[in-house]
């Protein structure tokens, strides 16, 4: 447990190389960028692997410069009342625009018929002639017409689908999680697929665009494979772990799967027959990393200034027009009558609560109060340590 105040200056730590444009929004107010430190107060991180770091107990937040926290070890810092940020839709069309240049360039025989050409630089007059004989192994076909299948249809699920729908494709989707917001930037001309297994049956190609869980590990593998259409093209921007790769190779192998283009390779993957093994590059644009950057930046900066919560992975997003009054913010476990005990606590110093917000998420609930009395001082004497004391407190602040 343990209450801390915002107006003091706070460390901000980066564990990768994060875009200056992201850094430049601690410019304002009271924030240092301290990469030496073992005590930060923030982190801003991108691929970093954190699942062995250890930091000091002023740690209050994390942001991950991306939309994938599986190198963060969420659960740990939820526990310590920590919280976890993304940047969902910030990397959206750096990785629509890979999939569709893959979708049309691995539909072409383009990445192979580029290597075979190069191939041919020692044979000096004779390449034309060598290049007219041998375009014809590299005939492809054209996605006009063609359904694509579009599994999620979150940021960057919903852009491959409006923008494929333009290039005069069909195009069948699957999210039984779709939100709000997704769903009215969606073309309506998407068909919707009941299930899954409908979506793998009538597209020529996949493209994928799920977080890795339990239930999506491995989705695709030999009993799916057996659902799909003969020759379909798969294409992986989400996580390696989504494709089972020893029933891929053999689909490859067999030709169910004409092509599998991914950006995640290993050993296994640059083994497999008819395979696009991309460098992991989905998101590194300079456009994208900029965006990521600064919608970190910015999420963490105005939760340490404000305890307004955006764009959580671990906590319910919360938050309240910041007035400039005394906030008290608590991350507590979800349990009855926990709010009563925050606002009796907040009475009992003949204190006005102006505003609050209390949400839950799972096992764990974030309540904002804000006092409408002036209050002189950095603290409200004795406060802090009145809401420790009750149980189930995980970590409250006096903004």
């Amino acid at each position: 447990m343990s209450t801390l105040i915002s107006d003091k200056v706070k460390t901000i730590k980066t564990l990768n190389d994060i875009a200056k444009s992201g850094l430049n929004v601690f410019n304002k107010g009271n924030f240092i960028v301290d990469n030496d430190s073992e005590n930060p107060d923030a982190i801003v991180v991108r691929s970093f692997n954190m699942h062995e770091l250890e930091f000091g107990p002023n740690l209050k937040a994390i942001a991950r410069a991306g939309a994938g926290v599986n190198n963060i070890p969420v659960d740990k810092y939820t526990k310590d009342g920590i919280v976890v940020f993304n940047t969902p839709g910030a990397n959206a069309n750096a990785v629509k625009e890979i999939v569709l240049t893959s979708l049309m360039a691995s539909s072409r025989n383009l990445f192979a018929g580029v290597a075979w050409t190069k191939t041919l630089k020692d044979e000096g007059e004779r390449v034309p002639k060598l290049v007219e004989a041998g375009k014809k192994q590299f005939v492809g076909k054209e996605i006009k017409g063609k359904t694509l299948g579009v599994i999620g249809l979150g940021a960057i699920g919903a852009l491959v689908a409006n923008d494929a729908l333009r290039l005069d494709m069909d195009v069948i989707g699957f999210d039984p999680f779709i939100s709000v917001d997704t769903a009215w930037n969606l073309s309506r001309k998407v068909q919707r697929a009941m299930t899954i297994e409908q979506l793998f049956a009538n597209a020529d190609y996949i493209t994928v665009h799920v977080p890795l869980t339990d239930e999506t590990k491995g989705m695709f593998n030999e009993a799916t494979f057996a659902i799909m259409k003969q020759e379909v093209h798969i294409f992986n921007f989400s996580r390696g772990e989504l494709v089972n790769e020893n029933d891929m190779a053999a689909a490859l192998e067999s030709g169910k799967v004409g092509k599998y283009i991914t950006d995640f390779p290993n050993e296994n993957v640059l083994k497999m027959k008819n395979t696009v093994p991309i460098p992991h590059l989905g998101a590194s644009t300079e456009e994208s990393e900029e965006n990521c950057a600064i919608m970190a930046a910015r999420q963490l900066k105005e939760y340490l200034e404000t305890g307004n919560i955006k764009n959580s992975v671990n906590f319910p997003n919360a938050t309240i027009p910041y007035s400039g009054k005394r906030r008290v913010t608590v991350f507590h476990k979800n349990v009855p009558n926990m709010v009563g005990q925050l606002t009796l606590a907040i009475s009992s110093y003949n204190l006005n609560i102006a505003d609050m917000v209390n949400r839950s998420r799972g096992d764990y609930a974030y309540t904002m109060i804000d006092i409408d009395n002036k209050v002189n001082g950095d603290v409200i004497p004795g406060l802090s340590e009145k809401i420790n004391q009750i149980d189930g407190i995980v970590t409250a602040r006096i903004i």
